[in-house]
């Protein structure tokens, strides 16, 4: 079985796990809008990606991060944050794939990360797969850390006896 965790928004990640191993990982892809160096999503790489990862012959399970509107975060910022989650969700839909959500307070209490920096993922991840510490060796790789965490987190709740 084949889980796909996603942290969603602009500067978000996607990370492919097979059998509980870390088999890709890829910044939120993402292109420019109007004049300004704007950033927004881009759906058709996305479907690429995914493509490229799903097998007909094989069970594959998209994991999202469930966000939500945050205090203190500009309108414009959050109606972005918004399309992006929405995208996602078409995309997912779009290639009938099964998706599910999991709120940050749960996955991130479940590896014990609760009250600490952001980058504690990226630590905890390399901990866990040491062969990744090439992959996740600057501080803007833990959007890839959350992913893989996500959809590890899948793995170990949801999946347990597989």
């Amino acid at each position: 079985m084949k889980i796909i965790g996603i942290d969603p928004g602009l500067s978000g990640a996607i990370a492919v796990m097979h059998d509980k191993k870390v088999i890709n990982m890829y910044d939120m892809p993402v292109m420019a809008e109007g004049k300004k160096n704007k950033r927004q999503l881009n759906s058709s790489q996305l479907v690429n990606i995914i493509k490229e990862n799903i097998n007909k012959d094989e069970e594959t399970i998209v994991v999202v991060e469930q966000v939500n509107a945050m205090p203190g975060q500009g309108v414009t910022s959050m109606f972005n944050f918004g399309q992006t989650f929405g995208a996602i969700k078409g995309v997912c839909a779009a290639l009938k794939l099964p998706i599910f959500f999991v709120r940050p307070s749960k996955w991130k209490k479940h590896f014990e990360l609760i009250n600490s920096s952001k980058d504690a993922s990226r630590t905890k991840v390399i901990e866990m797969y040491p062969t990744l510490s090439g992959q996740l060796a600057k501080k803007r790789d833990v959007n890839k850390s959350d992913a893989i965490l996500i959809a590890k987190f899948y793995f170990e709740t949801k999946l347990k006896d597989i």
